[in-house]
């Protein structure tokens, strides 16, 4: 069983930056290709990016493409979401979820792909 837990949410300006984090827990938890998912007030839970298990495959949804970087590190444990930028349209809760496909080189960016899902943080930035 993985658990997933994400941190770093908070309140920021328009133009400003947080970094989210994914820690989880469970032995396989590193073996799994990963994604971040946001869900605004009023509309559905999108895929914002996600990345592959080794870390070298990674995808953007257009809207953050430029401004968010997804990244594991090296042991694989923590999954962040590096946030500049920061536009008021990108106010939501964001969730971490991993797939159960072990050892994937690819990434997945439909929420049907994903098992495991974290509770959520709440991203608000002020205009």
């Amino acid at each position: 069983q993985v658990q997933l837990v994400e941190s770093g949410g908070g309140l920021v300006q328009a133009g400003g930056s947080l970094r989210l984090s994914c820690a989880a827990s469970g032995r396989t938890f590193s073996r799994y290709a990963m994604g971040w998912f946001r869900q605004a007030p009023g509309k559905e839970r999108d895929i914002v990016a996600a990345i592959s298990w080794s870390g070298d495959n990674s995808y953007y949804a257009d809207s953050v493409k430029g401004r968010f970087t997804i990244s594991r590190n090296s042991a694989k444990t923590t999954v962040d979401l590096q946030m500049n930028s920061l536009k008021p349209e990108d106010t939501a809760v964001y969730y971490c979820a991993a797939v159960t496909t072990m050892y994937s080189e690819r990434y997945y960016y439909r929420q049907e792909e994903y098992a495991y899902w974290g509770q959520g943080t709440q991203v608000t930035v002020s205009s």
